[in-house]
């Protein structure tokens, strides 16, 4: 099979519905300065490229991809073999040689009133298509469920040992990194303004930039292995795309031949992707390619294929490309429809997302699939990477996926001083929704397979929401950690105490101990507490659990927490640990009510579970 690779998707590839691209010509590469391009031609009149270098990974038409091939049949000197070859780098970037990361930038006043869905991702109320939580969970995705797609890439390297014109990397060079937990780092909606109707290369580029600031990625370093997405609304037209015969293309801000000129940096070189919305132009762009009702097939495929060419040839065309045309890993691949390297669902974590192929050097292919080469890094000391401070608003959902470079990966993240409603997954995925204003000083740690860590630290701001503000912000509970005794509290006799080294108090001296008597019994607490109108508010209390139960798969003995007749949660003898555990509650939604805090906790008839409380709070802000 693999004699036939080349044939197959170069001029073969007209057999095929719509087969592969590459016996085309791409985007002219720019020098390793980033200034004039060199001499390897957009030969192909058809390529989207042809006279605009700057589109770099153009994904053609499935039309334009037609008339592509049709002149590459008779014009053999713009074909030439599939294998990429390294660029040198520009300004010392070649491929994403790190954990990639993306950030979702969605551009302009035009995709209407925000919201947010019940898994976090932001709405927008003129995607009518639902584009926006789509490419969302497609990002959350990568890296997670046993995803394989991204090990294609990893193939792919960069670094002073990288010999310019390379077409394998040499042993301990850095790889493009696995995404381990997911590539998405974040998300914002630049509502500051309309989107230009056709935005120019120059406008893209200066929008990537004013991200990067926004999630305080202030400088090199720490847009070193990260790209922008810049997803223009409906009804927009960046670049022309319509009528430019694409459907997306990348570049960055230091490309001399944008439309408009290079962008000024002040944080570094930044790498983006012009993404419109697709869905607009349907099966032009790749809706129901894979699905028969795949509306968003071509948004993911689209998408796909620019981060998969960003990741592998960062500053282009520093990284790998074909020596002879030009093309990326996902020229080489695109709008294959059947046989091998046809596009197809790919699943992972978050859900199954239609895909195409990319190219793969070592096996001389269009692949959907491979394992994960390298590591991303290089091996030795592990750095974590700085994202840089963040902001937030209570009440609205944010994503950071954390970034490692170095020692051996995969890497496990742990974190302390997160907001009060966010958590991070051992793949460094920190997410949720903020529940409490004020600055929070966060410190996270990246674990990796030789237990060698590397931490970084930063400040993550909370703004209180809007509404007219907080009508009484603060605590809102009495006694709320039991150092007064049995006051303001309703209780079950003997369950607040001082318990001494029996069961010590988190703080102070005082916890309520609920249960561990080995006997049918049950323990509960209780307290009145008002949210003022207007408010954000957060119920939060410390948990210590131990038990005598010895069975891993049976809740015997439970601890129930209700605000008025709404059960926020329950806990059991399977959730015993050594010393407390914080649980925070978003409880804004009783906003100018009051309610009753119940804590109550039952036993079963043999061994014992005790339930222990200190330090709670309702918090409104």
């Amino acid at each position: 099979m693999h004699g036939l690779q080349r044939g197959l998707i170069s001029v073969a590839a007209l057999a095929l519905a719509f087969g592969g691209l590459t016996a085309v010509a791409q985007a002219t590469p720019a020098t390793s300065s980033g200034g004039a391009p060199s001499s390897v031609g957009a030969a192909n009149p058809y390529n989207p490229a042809y006279q605009h270098a700057y589109r770099h990974g153009a994904v053609p038409t499935i039309q334009q991809a037609t008339k592509m091939k049709a002149f590459a049949s008779t014009h053999p000197a713009v074909t030439g073999p599939n294998t990429l070859t390294f660029g040198g780098g520009i300004d010392g970037i070649g491929v994403t040689s790190g954990t990639p990361r993306i950030f979702l930038v969605f551009f302009g006043t035009q995709w209407g009133s925000q919201s947010t869905d019940s898994s976090g991702n932001l709405t927008f109320s003129n995607d009518s298509n639902g584009g926006a939580p789509y490419i969302q969970k497609l990002f959350k995705g990568l890296g997670t469920g046993g995803e394989a797609w991204s090990g294609v890439m990893t193939q792919y390297c960069d670094g002073s040992s990288v010999a310019t014109g390379a077409s394998s990397c040499p042993s301990g060079a850095p790889h493009v990194g696995y995404p381990t937990g997911g590539a998405l780092a974040g998300v914002w909606y630049d509502n500051s303004a309309a989107s230009p109707s056709a935005s120019s290369g120059n406008q893209l580029a200066k929008e990537a930039i004013k991200a990067a600031q926004h999630f305080g990625n202030n400088n090199q370093s720490a847009n070193r292995f990260v790209q922008y997405d810049i997803l223009s609304p409906p009804g927009s037209n960046p670049d022309n795309y319509q009528t430019g015969g694409f459907c997306a293309w990348h570049d960055y801000n230091g490309d001399t031949t944008l439309t408009g000129g290079a962008a000024s940096s002040p944080v570094g070189d930044v790498a983006f992707t012009n993404m419109p919305y697709v869905m607009d132009v349907g099966a032009s762009c790749g809706q129901n390619f894979v699905n028969g009702s795949g509306t968003l097939d071509g948004y993911s495929i689209v998408n796909g294929h620019e981060y998969a060419e960003t990741v592998s040839d960062q500053n282009p065309a520093g990284g790998w490309t074909n020596p002879t045309n030009g093309q990326e890993n996902g020229d080489e691949c695109a709008w294959i429809s059947s046989g091998q390297g046809a596009s197809a669902n790919v699943s992972t974590g978050q859900g199954s997302f239609a895909m195409q192929s990319t190219w793969s050097n070592d096996t001389n292919r269009c692949d959907i699939s491979h394992v994960t080469v390298g590591g991303g890094g290089g091996g030795g000391s592990v750095t974590a990477n700085n994202p840089g401070n963040q902001t937030g608003t209570v009440g609205t959902a944010v994503s950071l996926q954390l970034s490692a470079t170095g020692g051996t990966a995969p890497y496990t993240w742990t974190a302390s001083g997160l907001p009060t409603g966010l958590s991070i997954s051992s793949g460094g995925l920190i997410s949720g929704t903020p529940s409490a204003s004020g600055t929070f000083n966060v410190s996270a740690t990246a674990t990796d397979t030789t237990g060698t860590k590397g931490s970084t630290s930063f400040t993550w701001t909370i703004n209180p929401s809007g509404g007219g503000g907080c009508s009484a912000p603060g605590q809102k509970l009495g006694n709320p950690g039991f150092e007064s005794g049995a006051t303001v509290w309703t209780s079950t006799p003997a369950v607040i105490g001082q318990n001494g080294p029996s069961q010590p108090a988190h703080s102070g001296t005082w916890d309520a101990w609920l249960d561990g008597y080995g006997t049918t019994h049950t323990d509960t607490i209780s307290q009145s507490v008002t949210i003022p109108s207007g408010c954000s508010a957060t119920l939060s209390f410390w948990l210590h659990i131990d038990t005598a139960e010895t069975t891993t798969t049976t809740a015997f003995d439970k601890l129930t927490v209700k605000l008025g007749s709404t059960t926020l949660a329950t806990f059991s003898n399977l959730n015993a640990a050594s010393g407390y555990q914080q649980h925070s509650f978003n409880v804004s939604s009783f906003a100018g009510q009051t309610v009753t805090l119940t804590i109550s906790g039952s036993e079963d008839a043999s061994l014992q579970t005790s339930f222990v409380v200190d330090d709670t709070a309702v918090t409104a802000s």
